[in-house]
């Protein structure tokens, strides 16, 4: 395990891991390596196997004959519970390591990383009181011959594709709600962040959960992603990511009808209004911008704010900007952390550059900071942005905030929900009537008052529109990886069809 002190330096060489199925850790052999280099340092830190299509039939089928062995699928709620239990302990008692190698690999500040394995922990705690509460109906109004039910039962085994930006928290958020269902999982992290998910599986298996019920292959989306969106002993697939690649994986599962359960992108407003507190909704606007460097699914990137506010609350959000702390991102006080590829640094500075050809204004922002060796670009904020600019309509996924005005909450909603994306939205305003009719209104999976990317694991996550499908976490997130059963069970003798 990686102390404190050790985890604020880089390592002096690459760190090596494997794939891991059927409960152990498997090494390269014969397969090619990927080697990671920090965002935040310009330096490699781990390295990890690109599997082939036969590796993940391997884990496929490990998963499908641990499913139908029943050593999971069929065992108590309480017994899942209590493993549940134990992985999230487990996660606290590594959460130093896990932020550690989080932090080289994605480039988020370590303080950033060491809230986010401390919220995921909770998810496995939530999660192990689903599984013991989780249940069906009765209907007893089918008269004296005949009782109803309507029972639970686990889906099988389950594709799970996990983003970069999110490694840890977004597994959180799926993998325990799985189990709880009673579902065997075959998991692909991002091939650039694989290290955090490798270390949840290893515990898992210290946690008591049988082998092969959570297996976990490395590799490259168009290779591993593409085939377990394909395979036929795959019964659901969760996907988090891009809308492009959402729409291949859709597209994909048809040739077994695999249910999916798909998470992809967002141009979430941020709606702020002439009545709010000016000074917390600016505040709460920067950090919605500026979270993991705004390469965020429900990152707060186009602010729609009141007309007769706008210039004072411009001139706020400037200051504010000004002063979130860039720096190493293995230093606790850095705010804003890296990005994550040299490709997508070069994609969001050129939105930038489309926005100002546009007619757009920059406020402040718009360039790269040189810290540390890393990839940094400073917070940034467009004005005279109208909701039909690419920079209005298209997810940046960088720290860009696009600013659009509004006359009234009529207009407002318009410019709101006038986009293919409907993943989250921000209300700011002191008016409870204006918050509830607005909240009402916007078109959002997640939607947050007086506050932004808040939350935990009692509330299900999801989008509407080209967001995605389908709802993770709280108790929806467990019905969602089970098949519902309806079961007729007629009483006494049977009235005779022939006499």
């Amino acid at each position: 395990m990686t102390d404190r002190k050790d985890a604020l330096k880089l390592p002096t060489q690459p760190k090596v891991f494997g794939f891991y199925v059927d409960g152990k850790n498997h090494g390269q052999g014969h397969r090619e390596m990927s080697e990671r280099k920090s965002p935040g340092h310009g330096v490699p830190v781990t390295r990890a196997p690109l599997c082939t299509k036969e590796d993940l039939d391997n884990a496929v089928n490990v998963a499908k004959n641990t499913f139908q062995s029943g050593v999971w699928s069929n065992i108590s709620g309480a017994e899942r519970a209590d493993v549940l239990l134990k992985a999230a302990a487990g996660i606290r008692d590594r959460l130093e390591e896990i932020a550690y190698w989080e932090t080289l690999e994605t480039g988020k500040p370590i303080s950033q990383c060491r809230d986010e394995i401390g919220g995921a922990a909770g998810h496995y705690e939530y999660a192990a009181g689903v599984a013991r509460t989780l249940h069906g109906e009765t209907f007893n109004n089918l008269g004296d011959k005949m009782i109803g039910l309507v029972t639970r039962q686990p889906i099988g085994v389950i594709g799970l594709i996990t983003p970069w930006n999110f490694p840890f928290i977004i597994l959180a958020e799926r993998i325990p709600y799985m189990l709880a269902a009673g579902c065997t999982i075959v998991a692909k992290p991002a091939e650039v962040t694989p290290t955090s998910t490798l270390i949840m599986a290893e515990i898992l298996t210290q946690a008591g959960l049988p082998n092969g019920v959570f297996n976990v292959v490395t590799g490259l989306g168009s290779v591993i992603g593409q085939a377990m969106a394909e395979h036929e002993n795959i019964d659901v697939l969760s996907f988090t990511g891009s809308i492009d690649v959402g729409r291949r994986v859709l597209l994909a599962s048809a040739g077994n009808f695999k249910k999916t359960c798909l998470e992809l992108g967002g141009k979430n407003p941020q709606i702020v209004f002439a009545d709010a507190d000016l000074e917390d909704a600016a505040d709460g606007v920067v950090f919605g911008t500026c979270f993991n460097a705004g390469q965020c699914c429900v990152s707060g990137s186009r602010l729609i704010v009141e007309s007769s506010i706008a210039e004072e609350f411009e001139k706020l959000l400037v200051e504010k900007f000004a002063k979130v702390r860039l720096g190493d991102v293995l230093e606790p006080d850095t705010q804003l952390g890296a990005i994550v590829t040299d490709e997508h640094q070069a994609k969001i500075l050129s939105y930038v550059d489309t926005g100002l050809k546009e007619g757009a204004k920059l406020a402040c922002g718009g360039e790269v900071a040189e810290i540390a060796g890393g990839r940094f670009i400073r917070p940034t904020l467009l004005t005279k942005v109208t909701n039909d600019m690419v920079v209005a309509r298209e997810e940046i996924f960088g720290p860009v905030l696009a600013m659009i005005t509004f006359e009234t909450l009529d207009e407002a909603m318009e410019i709101a929900n006038d986009n293919i994306f409907g993943l989250a939205a921000s209300i700011w305003t002191k008016n409870i009537d204006k918050a509830v009719a607005t909240m009402r209104r916007v078109e959002a999976g997640r939607t947050w008052v007086n506050t932004t990317i808040a939350g935990g694991p009692e509330l299900p996550i999801g989008g509407f529109k080209q967001s995605g499908s389908g709802r993770e976490t709280g108790v929806y997130g467990v019905e969602e990886y089970t098949e519902v059963k309806s079961i007729h069970i007629e009483i006494g003798k049977r009235d005779p069809w022939v006499n």
